[in-house]
């Protein structure tokens, strides 16, 4: 061998069995599977970064490329908006129209499939791009055993969504958004649910029946509770550290509106992390949502709450 280090034989030999040890936890610690399957045991203590829409500073909003970025960059889950077109198919656009994120004008739902994908998206700043809109069955694809997946905006058409998550075999690998204030009773009575889903309600902590509807997830052991609220002053949101104990908590710091005015632009513009992001950990998530995934997933990593 020509290695001039100090290192005997046998030792070079156990660190590189070390070594490639190491690389097959670390791969498997990051099966996007696995990992929302440890946000359920009561032992997690690591906090998830879903990047909203994507890499969408760097990438066009729910588009290929930015789950693509999102992937290389990191970010454990990326939340996507679903529409269907005219044709019955299901693809990611957040807006009811292509009037903002494309070249195009319109209802989703007033072009086929082969016609929405004619129109090219437009970037962050408003200019065209070459990129078009994908269907969720590509994304899907393009995520599978890479990325968590949040399909959010399919209320309207779970029947869908979960045939092409069970037609590409990611379900074990996605959240899916069903609707919001809604109880698990009503939602059961109303929608047929496959058993290994994730499911995630979005709660209006201002309501009146906010911890009730929580409380009736309680029976289903993959659901996630999304709690939004405008204000900080809310009594019961001093509940959620004791929630977070028997159930999963997605807390979002996108705008003020969902989070009380601790959000990612207090945080990043204002450098004020332990007011933003910091007051949003005192309350317990296994996830939080962010317009600023790059720079939250740093201070999760140095403060220790991600690995």
């Amino acid at each position: 061998m020509k290695y001039k280090t100090c290192l005997k034989k046998g030792s070079y030999h156990l660190l590189l069995l070390s070594a490639l040890m190491l690389s097959s936890w670390a791969a498997s610690a990051q099966h996007p599977e696995k990992r929302l399957a440890v946000l359920f045991s009561k032992d997690n203590k690591e906090i998830l970064v879903a990047a909203h829409r994507g890499d969408w500073r760097n990438a066009p909003e729910n588009s290929m490329k930015a789950l693509l970025n999102s992937i290389e960059k990191g970010f454990d889950i990326m939340e996507l908006d679903v529409k269907m077109t005219k044709d019955s198919q299901m693809v990611v656009m957040h807006d009811q129209t292509i009037d903002r994120s494309t070249n195009g004008k319109g209802k989703v739902s007033d072009y086929s499939l082969a016609e929405i994908q004619q129109f090219k998206l437009k970037n962050g700043l408003g200019r065209i791009t070459p990129h078009r809109i994908p269907t969720l069955k590509e994304m899907m694809l393009a995520a599978k055993g890479k990325i968590i997946i949040n399909v959010d905006k399919g209320n309207d058409h779970l029947k869908e969504v979960f045939q092409v998550l069970q037609e590409t075999e990611t379900l074990n690998q996605t959240i899916v958004n069903v609707g919001d204030n809604l109880t698990f009773e009503y939602l059961k009575s109303h929608e047929v649910i496959p058993a290994q889903a994730y499911l995630m309600v979005v709660v209006n902590m201002k309501g009146t029946d906010a911890l009730p509807i929580i409380q009736s997830y309680l029976p289903n052991k993959k659901s996630i509770i999304q709690p939004i609220f405008d204000t900080d002053t809310l009594k019961n949101l001093q509940m959620l550290p004791e929630i977070a104990k028997q159930q999963v908590l997605w807390l979002n710091s996108l705008w003020p509106s969902l989070n009380g005015g601790h959000d990612d632009d207090l945080a990043v513009e204002e450098n004020k992390k332990k007011e933003s992001w910091g007051w949003l950990i005192e309350k317990k998530p296994a996830i939080l949502q962010s317009d600023r995934p790059a720079e939250l997933l740093l201070y999760l990593k140095k403060a220790g709450l991600h690995f």
